[in-house]
């Protein structure tokens, strides 16, 4: 009898008694345990497993063999369909966190009429296949009890709400708050930071947020030991008319959140390059052709490190590569999203993230939410007109460069701007040029470290090198 190769359980797959997600040879499986069986059984015989598959919420699953299991006490084996890039919510747009509160609140309702409930409503909970998001923990649902609250709300607040009112009324950027709160934003927190204006003028923020962090206090104030002998702690409940109100108020508070109606530098980036326009169809054309010699040894997934607005990742997409658009411009990234999301785009997934500041990991032990680096998947690396922000706008030497670009990819498009072009100038204009390695024989010697040049292209009626490179 064959062994099983051996089962290793995701890191970040911990916090659930009811199950967990494991590989084995690489393959990706989940384990539903004993104490979820009835619970598995409701979820599968209400028919709403299925029903949230075939509208696209829920990622697709097969059953497996139980001999899979990779721990005692299994039911039930599944194997979900693999999501591309697992992402976190901190990278994501407000658009992008947006839809995943939707996409949430879409498979509560679809949920309760079949007398079931998600149990929880971690952003965590959703990644982004195909252009939208999907939720990704099968065992989030459960039977829904008479007149019980929604449990998870205080979660959905602190994960979506919360961030997303920051975003739309302080500023795009405050999305990164996630990224130090790994739970969601706190909502006393959260109220401190919003405008005073929206705990008058802003009903769902004020219900939400304001009035839901202030229960909070009142609550946490309240639990002193003579008021733990004085009473016992009375049950909540909640009838379903009032559940279902709560639920259609909080989705018409997420849908009533906008940004506001600007960009900043880099969003409009794309629109402001020194190429003539013979020198974008120059460029355009050299990528083209270099993507289709890596899509020819086998690559299949690019990471567009500095895509703007997703001219080049658009390329990428059209060579038959799946795509991850990262910019460090948050404004960039949203006006991406939006723009994939109008034309049904599927072969792109756009981020934010900062390559001279990588999302690190987060979680328990450094190590229930992987870094940027620790969940490269590249065959290709595409770096356009990114390393002098990197080299002179960063500090950051040449070989250091190239040495995390082979970390990232086998494989490296990249693009030389020598310092007289005009947006090197723009770098320099206000500070003294210490960079005497920044040169065309500088980049060169710095990344022969760690690539084989395959082949360099300059582009026409410009000084600009695009290089094709193979990791040593």
């Amino acid at each position: 009898m064959t062994e099983r190769p051996a089962a290793e359980r995701e890191p970040g797959s911990y916090r659930d008694p009811s199950g967990f997600v494991f590989r084995r040879d690489r393959i990706l499986y989940r384990q539903i345990n004993g104490s979820f069986a009835d619970e598995w059984e409701a979820f599968e015989s209400s028919g709403l497993h299925k029903a949230l598959i075939d509208q696209g919420l829920l990622v697709a699953d097969q059953p497996a063999a139980l001999d899979l299991a990779s721990e005692r006490g299994a039911v039930t084996v599944i194997q979900p369909d693999e999501i591309e890039f697992i992402s976190h919510p901190f990278e994501w747009s407000f658009s992008q966190l947006k839809d995943a509160a939707l996409l949430t609140l879409r498979a509560q309702a679809l949920a309760g009429e079949r007398g079931m409930t998600l149990r929880d409503a971690s952003a965590y909970n959703v990644q982004f296949r195909e252009g939208k998001p999907v939720l990704i923990d099968t065992l989030s649902f459960e039977r829904a009890a008479a007149d019980q609250p929604w449990k998870p709300y205080r979660q959905f607040c602190e994960n979506f709400l919360a961030p997303l009112a920051l975003m739309a009324h302080r500023d795009g950027r405050l999305g990164q708050l996630l990224r130090t709160w790994i739970d969601g934003v706190p909502l006393d927190l959260a109220s401190e930071l919003l405008p005073r204006s929206t705990r008058y003028f802003a009903p769902g923020l004020a219900a939400h947020l304001h009035l839901h962090a202030r229960a909070q206090r009142q609550h946490a104030g309240s639990s002193g030991p003579e008021d733990a002998t004085s009473r016992a702690p009375r049950a909540v409940t909640m009838s379903e008319g009032r559940r279902l109100a709560l639920l259609d108020h909080l989705r018409r508070t997420v849908e009533g959140l906008h940004l506001p109606a600007h960009g900043t530098v880099w969003a409009d980036y794309a629109d402001q390059t020194s190429y003539s326009d013979a020198g974008t169809a120059s460029k355009e054309s050299i990528v083209k052709e270099m993507l289709g010699a890596v899509a020819a040894e086998g690559g299949t997934r690019a990471w567009d490190m500095g895509a703007n607005t997703g001219r080049y990742s658009r390329i990428a997409a059209d060579a038959g590569f799946w795509v991850l658009a990262l910019d460090i411009d948050w404004a960039a990234v949203e006006r991406h999203y939006l723009a994939l999301r109008a034309s049904g785009d599927k072969r792109i997934t756009p981020l934010i993230a900062d390559i001279a500041e990588p999302s690190p990991a987060i979680g328990w032990a450094n190590r229930e939410r992987a870094s940027l680096i620790e969940r490269a998947n590249a065959d290709v690396l595409v770096a356009l007109a990114l390393v002098h922000h990197l080299a002179i706008g960063r500090n950051v030497p040449l070989s250091m460069i190239s040495r995390l670009m082979a970390r990232l990819s086998p494989n490296l498009i990249v693009e030389w701007i020598p310092k007289a072009d005009p947006m090197c100038q723009r770098l320099l204009a206000a500070r003294e040029d210490i960079f005497a390695d920044y040169s065309p024989n500088g980049f060169r010697a710095a990344f022969e470290r760690d690539f084989e040049i395959a082949e360099e292209r300059q582009i026409e009626d410009s000084g600009r090198i695009v290089f094709r490179m193979r990791r040593r």
